[in-house]
């Protein structure tokens, strides 16, 4: 009996988080299926390079649990948000925003990546996305998220598995 309560109990929990996240669920499985491809294009390019290290690749993966942790909290921060603005009779009608904008951001920075990537393995990447490249580079420098780290040199985006 026990376990029949458990799995109904986390079957309406699971069920509210999902009716709860709708807006955001497509956005994160994109995120996540760009990170995978971030990785394993980085991974390429590092051995090409002969650069591939388990270390930088350890890195990588955390970081991109990093990036699932930032869209958790902002997910939270838009609950705080929600509940906090029907307390005071306000309706919104977006209630993931600050989790949307984090994923979407989060996505075109992987993005980047992965053309970044590619064109070190030696795909021909056609010259107006290379030029989309550089805009929003310079645009997210300009935007206060520097595109380079200033701590080791690093391209943002560069997982420390190479690529």
């Amino acid at each position: 009996m026990k376990e029949k309560t458990l799995k109904g109990v986390v079957t309406v929990a699971l069920a509210a988080v999902g009716s709860y996240f709708r807006q955001l669920a497509l956005p994160v499985i994109l995120l996540a299926i760009v990170m995978v491809l971030d990785y394993a294009t980085g991974l390429a390019s590092a051995w090409i390079r002969r650069s591939l290290s388990s270390r930088s690749g350890l890195i990588g993966i955390i970081k991109k649990l990093g990036y699932m942790v930032l869209v958790a909290v902002a997910a939270v921060v838009d609950w705080i948000i929600q509940i906090s603005a029907e307390q005071a009779g306000i309706s919104i009608a977006l209630p993931s925003i600050f989790a949307l904008l984090t994923t979407i951001w989060l996505t075109l920075n992987e993005c980047i990546s992965i053309l970044e990537n590619l064109h070190e393995i030696g795909v021909p990447v056609p010259p107006f996305l290379l030029a989309v490249i550089e805009r929003l580079k310079k645009g997210t420098e300009n935007s206060g998220g520097s595109a380079e780290k200033k701590d080791d040199g690093k391209k943002d985006g560069d997982d420390g598995d190479g690529g």
